[in-house]
């Protein structure tokens, strides 16, 4: 993770340009204890940032297989897999200096990716065995997490940070690993679907107040 995504507001939770913490924020203030050791270490061992994202969306990819081929649970264990990766090429960009402009767009980019094809290896599972609710609920989850990043990317585009919201990708990540883990697919998803298109009008309210004051 080149560049963070987003981050859930707690006890008094601190506030930078008028945005509260996301759970993101909150979880990386933490992470670092464990990582920096880590990312300091295959620094020494010469690996490179973008291999880690490389990694972590094959990952992904093969979690997004093994659900369309009817494997959730071990879809499940893959997606776990593969989240230490995306938070490790971030640290290890900062530790070793190698922090860069196109890092960070590669980093983006592949956690679109690899959101996309675990929601479409489910999205197979569903087609092939008849599930047509569950089918509804897994796109319109997709269109909401790509709604979310969208809106943040346009936003900034604007010069406008957006990076409020109560469901962003760790906590997408998070739900989506335990839903996979505990088969729990309908309820799951329609969680997903509700949560993530309300972050996306979330961040599309926030940028319109924030642009009335421009």
């Amino acid at each position: 993770m080149n560049a963070p995504e987003d981050r859930d507001e707690g006890p008094a939770a601190p506030r930078i340009d008028g945005e509260y913490w996301t759970l993101t924020v909150w979880v990386k203030s933490w992470a670092d204890v464990i990582l920096d050791p880590l990312a300091r270490l295959l620094a020494r061992l010469g690996v490179q940032p973008n291999l880690l994202s490389v990694i972590g969306f094959f990952a992904a990819s093969a979690s997004g297989a093994l659900i369309a081929a009817g494997h959730i649970y071990y879809g499940g264990w893959l997606l776990l897999f593969s989240g230490p990766f995306d938070a490790l090429d971030g640290a290890l960009a900062r530790t070793a200096g190698l922090e860069t402009r196109f890092g960070a767009f590669l980093d983006s980019f592949i956690d679109r990716y690899s959101e996309v094809v675990v929601l479409f290896g489910i999205f197979c599972w569903s087609i092939l065995h008849d599930r047509h609710i569950l089918e509804l609920f897994t796109f319109l989850t997709l269109v909401g997490s790509l709604m979310v990043s969208y809106a943040r990317a346009r936003a900034e585009g604007l010069e406008i940070s957006c990076r409020v919201g109560f469901f962003t990708r760790l906590e997408r990540f998070i739900i989506l690993t335990i839903i996979l883990l505990t088969e729990q697919l309908p309820v799951g998803l329609f969680v997903l679907a509700l949560l993530t298109n309300f972050t996306a009008l979330q961040r599309m309210f926030y940028v319109y107040r924030q642009s009335q004051h421009q």
